[in-house]
């Protein structure tokens, strides 16, 4: 489920449809995405896996690696096939070495990608208007604009959600690095790490966030920005859909960029949506499977789908999408699918970084600064040690 209701209810109608075509009993269950992990580990726990389930690349890898997950190569195939192929960041996506060389999901959609949205109608009187180019002058552009308790500049989540590992971009773009290059060993406790807490955690107690951060929920930063409490965010495209349809006069005073680069490096990255398989699923249900993930895929509906979505393209054909050539926000996740960083670049794309993010530490290693006033030292050295523990359970 994502911040856009026509594009889930358009899943479950397509779902529903292919149903009643194969005269197949469906369910189709919505939750939120940031709640996948808890509801199918539980699942798993419990022995009531769903027949298929949506998923992140990261939750894949963890899954993959203890077996619950069936191998999709010859649907990846032939839904590429079908469709001009499939575009080199899903490929490169789906290269991890921690998959074994076998494909364990159908991508659906470019995701992971954020586009930065600014105020311009705040921002352009106080003479930054443009876009920043780097995280710095999102700080020094915030502090301009900005004017408490009526509206902030940073609206980047500091929560355990999955939006806040934008914080984790962030930490790489000034050359920290969660793991070496092998992949094995975990370096967290740097000077680029420091370098990066002593920038976001000044930003924190310089007001630059707005109150809450450190608790927001999945849609903290679409609140914040929808109701004109921030005057930042990065978002996939919610937020856009929802001010195009509703807000008309926000929509003409946002402006939208690229993801800024840091002091070492630019970093957008772009991982996908995938659709899986539980090894837990019969044999005549995992092809019915299958064949509803190509149903899923066809152009028709997807063209439909992404109209309404926050993602961007996967397949070659879906290029083509009015969206991805008329819509100022698709346009960028298109750039982004296209020319983006895949993955998790520079670090490893393994499952002990997937482990890393799915337990948000960088966001928590920041809260543990601003919310328990732990030092910046310590807070690296608490992060740093966990970090290695999994690094050391998936090199055992």
């Amino acid at each position: 489920m994502i911040f856009s209701e026509e594009a889930n209810d358009a899943v479950v109608e397509r779902i529903e449809e292919w149903g009643a075509m194969k005269g197949v009993d469906v369910e189709v269950v919505m939750i939120n995405e940031n709640e996948t992990v808890q509801r199918i580990s539980a699942a798993i726990e419990a022995g009531t896996m769903p027949d298929a389930f949506d998923l992140g690349v990261d939750f894949a890898l963890l899954l993959s690696q203890t077996g619950q997950l069936q191998a999709l190569d010859d649907l990846y195939q032939q839904i590429g096939d079908a469709h001009g192929g499939w575009l080199d960041a899903m490929d490169a996506i789906l290269a991890s070495t921690d998959f074994g060389g076998a494909i364990y999901g159908i991508p659906y959609a470019a995701s992971g990608i954020n586009v930065l949205y600014r105020r311009v109608d705040v921002l352009e009187p106080v003479g930054e208007a443009d876009a920043p180019a780097t995280w710095q002058e999102i700080a020094v552009n915030s502090a301009a604009g900005q004017d408490p308790p009526s509206h902030y500049g940073m609206g980047f989540a500091l929560s355990n959600v999955g939006d806040a590992n934008l914080t984790t971009t962030m930490l790489q773009s000034w050359g920290g690095r969660i793991a070496d290059d092998a992949g094995t060993t975990c370096t967290l406790d740097s000077p680029e790490t420091r370098a990066f807490l002593e920038w976001i955690t000044g930003a924190f107690a310089d007001g630059l966030f707005p109150p809450g951060v450190t608790t927001w929920d999945g849609g903290g930063d679409n609140t914040a920005y929808q109701s004109g409490n921030a005057l930042f965010i990065a978002n996939p495209g919610s937020v856009y859909l929802n001010i195009r349809e509703n807000d008309p006069e926000l929509l003409e005073a946002t402006r939208f960029s690229g993801l800024p680069a840091g002091p070492a490096m630019h970093i957008v990255p772009v991982t996908a949506k995938l659709r899986g398989i539980p090894a837990s699923t019969s044999p005549e249900k995992t092809e019915l499977a299958k064949d509803l993930f190509a149903f899923l895929a066809e152009d028709e509906f997807m063209e439909q789908y992404m109209s309404a979505a926050i993602y961007g393209p996967a397949l070659d054909s879906q290029l083509e999408f009015a969206v991805f050539n008329e819509s100022p926000v698709h346009i960028g996740l298109a750039d982004a699918a296209l020319n983006g960083t895949p993955g998790t670049f520079p670090d490893v794309d393994n499952a002990a970084l997937a482990e890393y993010q799915t337990n948000f530490l960088t966001p928590r290693m920041i809260q543990r600064i601003v919310v328990d006033n732990l030092s910046i030292d310590d807070s690296i050295a608490e992060t740093q040690a966990a970090c290695q523990a999994i690094y050391d359970k998936h090199n055992q």
